[in-house]
């Protein structure tokens, strides 16, 4: 079978009509049929659709659109789980609506009671698109004319538009790290708007290109008419590799988004919120929530490729130490392996004995290792993972059954399928019998799992474009591919060339080959490597998680992954990959950090003062502050002959053991977020306009970040300066801010500039909140968490002088999680009552109690009993009251006035 003749012109494609409607208590089903001749633009028509619509929860809609006979890939619930719908949820309980037009078939959805001039959150009526045929968009790509905007499905290009607001407030769509920063630019003030390929790629992260992971879901906030801020959520459920575009035609009165993708079915989930952080936790509910966290992760770690030797390794940890920077984990790369071959040690630089003392050491001072793990095997016969890989059948083949060559680090490769039978056992064993050989790692670091391959497909292997088949000396014949996946979808076809489809996205010209694994590659399961390429990485840190559950022995497993897909959060975190050591890459960490934050990836962070490149005192200074105040905290640098440990300049190191002091300080703070994350979803890092939905001044700031509901970051982000510019969110009336530092109140709000020295980072703590913080931040985190508390209340501003804060305890540790308390807080002018709910026994004792904000005090008691008064101060200038005591138990209520 050849390939069928394409014309690459949408605007003859006559879209959908829908009759057949079946009306259900918590939906619709209908069918759609072509609605004339088929267009064959890039590929076949499918004449017969199904959609289906589920009103699935009170705030998430579904709305699903597949080929009737299903021989298009979907996603199968055996790697990606979804929650079910709730029995009891219908149209009359939904927030949503779903609208539709028959003839042709458009829908759009809406808020429930929506006012006339709320625009819809979805909608794809052409009467309220831009006016076609629009010329190129952007005119050195004619991809971005807009002929027509009816729906399209073919077998291989699917495309649906839906109006936005002009120049709307919209977030999302990572990995991708755009130049006009967290809110995504559609191009309506001035701007390109973006076209974005939804690719899994290998490469460094530069601005304005996708990057190692694929995101399909953004989050918009419009003000409604009374000025209350509103968001919702799109997921677009496909793996399938495409195009999003962010355009705004010129004279439009209106932005698009489009997405164009390569096969699989439209499976859109839309969520409701109406705040930000409701977004968030619905699309967590979801696919499920965030891994837990052990305490430990929040230490700090420190990497390097190019350690020469096991002494090279312990020099830098005696380095640190000598210094007093901690230092929690020491991260191995590929420089540990033999001939760069997974799941060994180089036997001449790294021993096996050396190495086990190494981590016996770290061990005895509380701290651990990670390895890197990389996902391609070397071809070599002898070599263990291979013989048994190629045994039990675990790796990506070809149609002819042949196994599918790769190349990367060890050289000539095979790549692990997470889809076959036996994988998840052949990888388990691997990882245990290089932690039962000595690498006995606390967690896994997993790279290169686009997957990303040096050669182009198959190894020395000449691919022509020109044609749907390759000439290659293994036959693996035609790239008209059948397939059958999940067993009840057979029979599937494609109409075109598979590594060059006919719709060139915008990658690489439109190969899917280029820097890949051959698309036409056959999974265990019977999906084309062309459907499923951007769930490779998903694939790897499912697997990995489930074999860490059995090496563990009851600890919770750690991972930090490369490439992610929706989902990916229940397994591991996420590093923001090779950036580079320079200021933008820094600030373009922020968003980045957000977008996995906003995909219920909470454990995410870059590598500090940059992978690549030459970083400078001042950068790397600033860097290591800002990273002590984000979720995963890593300074690690590639092989390039330069070093930027910490303890290299004393600026640095002295910058550094300030903002560590901080973190560790702040554990019970960071246990609480994460342990909130793995509950319900609530993100820990946040975007000042998701605690100020309200303020559009907000909207685009993206220079600063908030760690949970109370303390603001306002890094420096450019060199050779002594002051920062930044905004405290509120008024004097309505919001009290102090500085994190000095705990004085911070005097004006809105636009500021603060003092910034060489060592200082500006930190605020929210006028309202009440931290649980460790008094003597060691150099461990074991250390650390055996230390007293403290107890840090910021009553608020006016009539709002009081302060709330929940606190999580548990051992930090334990998988799946033990005993826990929940500590209730809350305060008013003149008093403090903590209420502990649980079951964990809190050995450490509170020691002192400090109080800002407050008018006045004239005695303490403490559950009564009144405190001699060296045991409290009170400066009635500064307004603050701290109360020092012996120890109070935290494992019953305690009561404070004063």
């Amino acid at each position: 079978m050849g390939a069928i003749p394409v014309n690459r012109d949408v605007s003859k494609c006559p879209g959908y009509n829908l009759g057949d409607v079946s009306n259900s208590k918590n939906g619709l089903t209908a069918k759609l049929t072509l609605a004339g001749d088929e267009c064959t633009a890039f590929g076949l028509d499918i004449k017969d659709l199904t959609v289906e619509v589920t009103y699935d929860t009170m705030t998430r809609l579904h709305v699903k659109i597949y080929d009737t006979v299903k021989n298009q890939f979907q996603i199968p619930e055996s790697l990606i789980e979804r929650s079910a719908p709730d029995p009891d949820s219908t149209a009359d309980t939904s927030d949503l609506v779903f609208n539709y037009n028959a003839k042709p078939f458009e829908f759009w959805i809406t808020r429930k009671g929506a006012s006339d001039d709320e625009k819809p959150l979805f909608d794809t009526r052409k009467s309220f698109l831009p006016s076609t045929p629009v010329p190129p968009v952007h005119a050195d790509d004619p991809s971005t004319a807009l002929p027509a905007f009816n729906l399209i499905f073919e077998d291989q290009y699917i495309e649906i538009t839906s109006a936005l607001p002009k120049d709307t407030n919209l977030y999302g769509l990572g990995e991708y790290y755009s130049s006009s920063g967290f809110r995504r630019d559609t191009g309506a003030s001035g701007g390109a708007g973006s076209v974005q390929a939804l690719v899994a790629n290998g490469w460094s992260v530069e601005l304005d290109r996708n990057s190692y992971s694929v995101m399909p879901f953004y989050t918009e906030h419009r003000l409604d008419s009374a000025g209350k801020g509103k968001s919702h959520g799109v997921l677009a459920l496909n793996s399938n590799q495409g195009d999003v575009l962010l355009l705004t035609p010129q004279d439009a009165d209106q932005s698009i988004i489009q997405y164009r993708f390569l096969g699989g079915v439209l499976d859109f989930y839309v969520f409701s919120g109406p705040s930000p952080m409701d977004v968030v936790e619905q699309y967590g509910q979801l696919l499920g929530f965030p891994a837990w966290t052990p305490t430990w992760a929040f230490g700090f770690h420190l990497c390097r490729w190019g350690y020469k030797n096991v002494d090279d390794w312990r020099s830098r940890v005696d380095k640190m130490r000598e210094a007093n920077i901690p230092l929690e984990v020491q991260w191995v790369d590929i420089d540990f392996y033999d001939g760069h071959r997974v799941f060994t040690s180089d036997p001449q630089n790294f021993p096996m004995d050396s190495v086990k003392q190494f981590i016996s050491d770290l061990a005895s001072n509380n701290q651990r290792m990670i390895p890197i793990v990389d996902p391609g095997i070397a071809i070599m016969d002898g070599y263990a993972p291979h013989d048994s890989g190629l045994d039990r059948n675990v790796f990506i083949k070809m149609n002819n059954g042949s196994v599918t060559r790769g190349r990367v680090w060890p050289g000539d490769t095979y790549f692990p399928d997470w889809f076959a039978e036996n994988t998840q056992d052949w990888w388990t064993q691997n990882l245990k019998d290089w932690h039962d050989s000595g690498v006995s790692f606390s967690g896994i670091w997993l790279d290169m799992n686009e997957a990303s391959n040096f050669c182009d497909g198959i190894c020395d292997v000449a691919y022509d474009p020109s044609t749907t088949k390759r000439e290659i000396q293994s036959g693996a014949g035609s790239s008209v591919a059948k397939r059958a996946v999940d067993g009840d979808m057979t029979g599937r076809t494609k109409s075109g060339s598979v590594n060059f489809p006919p719709y060139q996205i915008h990658q690489n010209g439109g190969s899917l080959v280029k820097g890949n694994i051959d698309a036409f590659s056959m999974h265990g399961n019977g999906a084309l490597e062309y459907d499923v390429h951007n769930m490779y990485g998903l694939g790897e840190e499912k697997a990995t998680f489930n074999a860490l559950v059995e090496i563990n022995n009851g600890e919770r497993p750690f991972l930090i992954s490369r490439s992610a897909f929706p989902s990916s959060g229940r397994w591991t975190g996420h590093w923001l990959g090779d950036n580079h050591g320079d200021w933008w890459a820094m600030w373009a960490s922020i968003q980045g950090m957000l977008q996995f934050t906003m995909n219920q990836i909470p454990m995410v962070g870059a590598d500090t003062c940059g992978h690549m490149g030459v970083t400078t005192e001042d950068l790397c200074s600033r860097w290591m502050m800002m990273s002590a105040f984000t979720p995963f905290y890593r300074n690690h640098h590639t092989d390039d002959g330069n070093m930027q440990e910490p303890y290299l300049w004393e600026s640095v190191a002295d910058a550094s053991r300030i903002a560590l002091t901080a973190r560790y300080s702040l554990l019970p703070y960071w246990a609480t977020l994460f342990a909130d994350a793995s509950l319900k979803g609530t993100p820990p890092m946040r975007a000042l306009y998701w605690e100020f939905p309200d303020d559009a001044s907000l909207f685009g700031v993206d220079q600063q970040f908030m760690v949970g509901p109370s303390i603001l970051v306002t890094p420096v982000l450019e060199p050779d300066v002594q002051s920062v510019n930044g905004v405290l969110p509120g008024n004097e009336e309505t919001e009290a801010w102090y500085d994190f530092w000095t705990h004085d109140v911070v005097t004006g709000k809105g636009n500021i500039t603060m003092e910034a020295k060489m060592n200082q980072i500006n930190v605020h703590i929210r006028g309202g909140s009440a931290l649980l913080l460790h008094s003597k931040p060691a150099y461990t985190t074991v250390e650390t968490r055996a230390s007293p508390y403290t107890l840090l209340v910021a009553l608020g501003a006016g009539s709002n002088a009081t302060a709330t804060g929940s606190v999580y305890l548990d051992d930090g540790l334990a998988y799946p999680p033990g005993p826990s308390t929940r500590l209730s807080i809350s305060s008013q002018s003149s008093s403090v009552d903590i209420t502990p709910e649980g079951e964990f026994t809190i050995e450490q004792k509170l020691a002192q109690i400090e109080v800002l904000g407050v008018p006045a005090a004239s005695f303490v008691t403490v559950n009564g009993e009144k405190l001699p008064e060296d045991k409290w101060t009170f400066d009635q200038e500064k307004h603050k009251l701290i109360i020092n005591h012996d120890g109070i138990d935290l494992n019953q209520r305690v009561q404070v006035a004063w």
